[in-house]
């Protein structure tokens, strides 16, 4: 293992086998640790998309959600799942069926389209175009603005769905899906994920789905893994410790230098970032 994918793998916390179990209980205590600590805290946001990220941290959260209320011996907390469509989402009925698994407390719709349109358009009135690429960055950011207000308005933090896989590509939207509250699955690889939500009895179909962002309206659906030139199995098996063929090591490797901007907070004269 080179002295870079060690590096890596400590980074990420990501182990070379799990305990599903044991897992899911690190998940769990770590949001009803933070709820206890923080007395103004009523409950936790997150937005689902009806693929396998936001259908785990979902349901974990709920989960979580339902403990902390029995122990209180009342409904102290909430779980607000939001959809966040963009018009008409093409897979609707995978986000209904993850909604149906998860059960949560709440759930809000919201179609970001007015407002993203409307932002779209108001830099075209100043001069400036935005490209297909960064009109999918602006609905990711529009969306993490939506969760940030509903949590604002109930006392709630707000969630995020990264994990090593993602983190390790720089796979998202800095200040979009990349800034939340809390990463409850943060440490866990894909394949990882696959496994708990198994463990979970989730629809095998939320999780066996190709993954795909769907920001891009010139290539939608477009598979992760057609956009980051390697496979999921092959950045698990990376994250695992395990050899990779050169070019796909090459590959990811660039991918996290490249996107190590995303993974650090704003940098301040006192940073060694650029070192």
């Amino acid at each position: 293992m080179s002295e870079l994918q060690h590096r890596i793998i400590e980074e990420l916390r990501v182990l070379p086998e799990i305990n599903v179990e044991q897992e899911i209980r690190k998940s769990i205590d770590f949001l009803k640790d933070y709820a206890k600590k923080h007395s103004f805290l009523k409950g936790f946001v997150l937005g689902i998309s009806g693929g396998q990220d936001s259908t785990l941290t979902g349901k974990l959260t709920q989960l979580a959600v339902d403990e902390l209320n029995a122990e209180a011996g009342e409904r102290k907390y909430s779980f607000w799942a939001v959809r966040l469509p963009y018009g008409v989402q093409a897979d609707e009925q995978d986000c209904q069926d993850a909604l149906d698994y998860i059960q949560p407390t709440n759930i809000y719709t919201v179609n970001i389209k007015a407002a993203v349109d409307a932002s779209v358009q108001a830099l075209a009135d100043a001069g400036v175009e935005l490209s297909d690429f960064a009109k999918g960055n602006e609905k990711a950011r529009e969306r993490m603005k939506v969760q940030f207000s509903i949590a604002a308005m109930n006392g709630a933090v707000v969630l995020g769905t990264d994990h090593a896989a993602e983190a390790i590509t720089g796979f998202y939207t800095k200040f979009g899906d990349g800034g939340a509250d809390l990463m409850p699955i943060f440490r866990l690889n894909k394949r990882q994920g696959k496994q708990v939500l198994s463990h979970l009895n989730c629809p095998d179909h939320l999780y066996l789905k190709v993954p795909t962002a769907d920001l891009e309206e010139n290539r939608p659906s477009l598979p992760d893994e057609t956009a980051l030139g390697v496979t999921y199995d092959q950045i698990d098996d990376y994250l695992e410790g395990k050899e990779l063929p050169g070019e796909a090591r090459k590959t990811l490797e660039g991918h996290y230098l490249r996107s190590q901007h995303k993974r650090h907070l704003p940098i301040t004269i006192f940073d060694n970032y650029w070192k």
